[in-house]
């Protein structure tokens, strides 16, 4: 299989973002995106999807941070997208389920070409450290309409809302790594009946 990575960079009037993705990496991280606790999640997504992300972001986070996060997610969707390429040979979809404690949470994705979000996370707290987690959803809604997956997250349960949010991202980040995988057995194959994804 080809090299599967990828850089995207994406400019708008709000924000200045540079995504670089290796889905053959080892986790690791290079984050400049003045948005810490995002940061802390996106670290999560590369530990456990075993995926190398750098990150660099400037945007207007002197009005708040929605702008950032969105866009952020739209960029990382277009570079995850690039570097899938053309999804012969990889297992498509993905899932897994990840505790922290007392919450627990659930994640399915299919690299089906498709933009679609289920997104059920009953966060307890409006903000986690600062966080505004109603970003959360602009984040993961920006990655599914660019990176043309299909992904359901459903948090099971907790009342941590900082548990909540990293049950969530580790198990998308495990998802991911079991969905981008190479299958032996399709080498060179497209995973669908329709030929195409």
């Amino acid at each position: 299989m080809a090299e599967r990575r990828a850089t995207v960079e994406r400019n708008t009037l709000e924000t200045r973002i540079t995504a670089t993705v290796n889905l053959d990496g080892s986790g690791r991280t290079e984050f400049e995106t003045g948005v810490p606790f995002l940061e802390h999640m996106l670290d999560q997504v590369a530990r456990h999807g075993m995926v190398d992300l750098a990150v660099k972001a400037a945007g207007d986070l002197h009005i708040d941070d929605h702008h950032t996060v969105e866009d952020i997610g739209i960029t990382l969707g277009q570079a995850f997208a690039k570097a899938v390429g053309d999804k012969k040979g990889i297992y498509r979809y993905g899932h897994a389920y990840v505790p922290l404690d007392e919450a627990l949470s659930r994640v399915v994705i299919d690299f089906s070409g498709r933009p679609g979000l289920e997104y059920h996370i009953p966060f307890t707290r409006a903000a986690v450290g600062g966080f505004d987690v109603d970003l959360f959803l602009e984040f993961f809604q920006g990655f599914v309409n660019h990176a043309q997956v299909t992904l359901h997250i459903d948090n099971l349960r907790g009342s941590n809302s900082h548990h909540q949010a990293e049950t969530v991202f580790k198990a998308f980040g495990r998802a991911l790594r079991m969905a981008l995988a190479e299958d032996p057995r399709m080498a060179g194959v497209m995973p669908s009946t329709k030929g195409v994804l």
